[in-house]
């Protein structure tokens, strides 16, 4: 039976071993034929992730099959293939907490996040959820009637989930969250994602205890869940505690829940699930993953001695999740599971136009910046949007900067105040605030009587015109307003980018929402496997390190 003869030791891409053998008292039984010594062939056996991968060492040559046995050594037998190291097989679902698989029904440990205005839209919830992956849709900044069509869509495309949908903090407009919660509750939407929280409202809490009860075995049972993406501890801690006695005795008094469901509530965290959000597109603190996660596990851990939940938060993270580098370092740091946000926004099933999916698929890492939030002007919230392609975060920027120095739109200098009208707003102010009391007198008629006596809050409704509607016409295609696109995103969509590059996903039109999530896994899974045997003790070329994303992969 004839042995390749190529010695890998010597090759480009070959594999060395500086260890020791796994077991002195064990062998690898088979048959040679099933020994491969070709690099490409090495890669495929090590991406057959449900099979175990022998690593043997024949005539001084290092080779890899899925295929034999071990058996004990004999030492009257000689010419035996040297064992040097054993990888059993691994499942996707391995990755993560298996909690986070069971509570939610999910396979995997890998959900997408919200994204504002429908950019999570329905289509990419269905596809996800059809695949049993949890996806949450992107209800911030819609109305409660396109909110409801969504649910209903939603629900009847997958009545048995997964799906979550987004509850984004409203502090200036609370009618607006309170709204969307008690949709929720009228449809039963089992599962939120929280999200831009400064602290803790009526409304996150009454979603939570309204969902409380008692089963038969006595059990506190848990129907609406919380996912809560926060990025800073003091926000966690809130999330991480029960609800406040305060806020559940209002609710109660109210008539909003029971006695004891505001005694349940005093004894469960308010959320299941934190996720860790590190820098990130949208509402964002830009923290470091790296730093961040580890704090916020040790803020669970000190929570959970002070106590003793039953069930323990898991803590997930976000915020440049774009590769299956980053799921696997994510996963080691401890990471129950992993949110991916911007990559999301340049696949097909993504609720923005297709030129904005164009400039997506060509940023690079630097291509990103921070501008005002148009959902918090006034507090001086930023939130990291695309630079590459448009004008955006800079006209945000010295709207924000002529809203601090002046008191009302009157203050503004001719000259500025006509380059506004000219090359942001492209129509006189007087007319933007016409339009803006045409819609506040439908949509919020409190906060227009307010602006009338206020020329500093109507100087920053007269701005929002520009910051809200600039988010929609990404997601339109409004045509000619190309360059005042607001488009959310972060770093994560030029690494995404860079690791696609030369694959069939490197194309916007091939982007699809499972083929991505499948293939982050399934890389995580793989690249696992290689650090397993650095770790041992072999010598790995870059050409195994890199996992790239195949259609035939998924086939098998």
């Amino acid at each position: 039976m004839k042995i390749v003869d190529a010695v890998l030791g010597k090759q480009e891409n070959g594999l060395d071993f500086y260890g020791s053998p796994c077991n002195f008292n064990q062998v690898w039984k088979g048959s040679l034929d099933c020994v491969t010594f070709h690099p490409a062939i090495i890669k495929e056996k090590l991406l057959s992730l449900d099979k175990h991968c022998y690593i043997v060492r024949v005539d001084g040559k290092i080779g890899v099959s899925n295929d034999g046995y071990l058996s004990p050594l004999d030492c009257d037998q000689t010419g035996q293939i040297e064992l040097l190291m054993v990888i059993p097989p691994i499942r996707l679902q391995q990755l993560g907490d298996p909690n986070f698989l069971s509570f939610h029904g999910v396979k995997y440990a890998y959900t997408t996040g919200a994204m504002a205005g429908g950019i999570a839209s329905e289509e990419m919830v269905i596809a996800l959820g059809k695949e049993r992956i949890l996806s949450s849709f992107g209800a911030g900044g819609l109305s409660p009637n396109r909110i409801e069509i969504a649910i209903n869509r939603i629900q009847q495309a997958l009545p048995n989930g997964p799906y979550a949908f987004n509850l984004i903090h409203s502090p200036n407009e609370p009618a607006i969250e309170r709204s969307a919660v008690d949709l929720y509750l009228k449809y039963g939407v089992k599962t939120i994602e929280a999200s831009a929280f400064l602290d803790l409202t009526p409304n996150i809490v009454y979603y939570r205890a309204a969902g409380l009860g008692v089963n038969s075995a006595n059990e506190i049972e848990i129907k609406n869940k919380v996912i809560a993406k926060i990025s800073r501890r003091e926000v966690a801690s809130k999330f991480m505690q029960p609800a406040p006695l305060k806020i559940l005795k209002e609710l109660v008094a109210q008539g909003l829940i029971s006695e004891l469901q505001a005694n349940l509530a005093a004894k469960i965290p308010l959320a299941d699930d934190i996720t860790a959000e590190a820098d990130s597109g949208g509402h964002t603190d830009n923290r470091p993953l790296v730093c961040l996660l580890p704090a916020i596990v040790a803020l669970r851990d000190e929570i959970q001695a002070r106590y003793n939940y039953e069930k323990p938060i898991r803590v997930g993270v976000a915020g440049g999740i774009a590769t299956p580098q980053s799921a696997l370092a994510a996963f080691m740091m401890g990471a129950a599971y992993v949110v991916t946000g911007s990559i999301n926004q340049s696949c097909i099933e993504a609720g923005s136009c297709q030129h904005t999916k164009q400039l997506l698929a060509q940023a690079d890492m630097a291509d990103v910046m921070m501008a005002p939030a148009a959902d918090m002007f006034e507090m001086g919230v930023k939130l990291q949007v695309l630079k590459r392609g448009t004008m955006f975060p800079l006209r945000a920027q010295k709207l924000y900067e002529i809203y601090r120095n002046y008191n009302s739109i009157e203050e503004i200098p001719h000259q500025e105040r006509d380059k506004l009208e000219k090359q942001v707003f492209r129509k006189p102010l007087a007319q933007v605030w016409e339009e803006t009391i045409t819609y506040l007198s439908q949509k919020n008629p409190e906060k227009l009587g307010k602006a009338v006596n206020n020329p500093k809050m109507k100087m920053a409704l007269i701005f929002r015109w520009y910051l809200g509607l600039s988010s929609r016409w990404s997601n339109s295609g409004e045509k000619g307003r190309e360059v005042d696109y607001q488009i959310w995103c972060g770093p994560a969509i030029g690494s995404f980018n860079d690791w696609l590059r030369g694959s069939y996903l490197s194309d916007p039109n091939n982007r699809r929402v499972v083929d991505v999530a499948n293939h982050i896994m399934i890389g995580a899974a793989y690249l696992y496997r290689i650090q397993s045997l650095k770790i041992q003790g072999l010598q790995v070329p870059n050409y195994y390190s890199q996992y790239s994303p195949l259609r035939s992969t998924l086939e098998v």
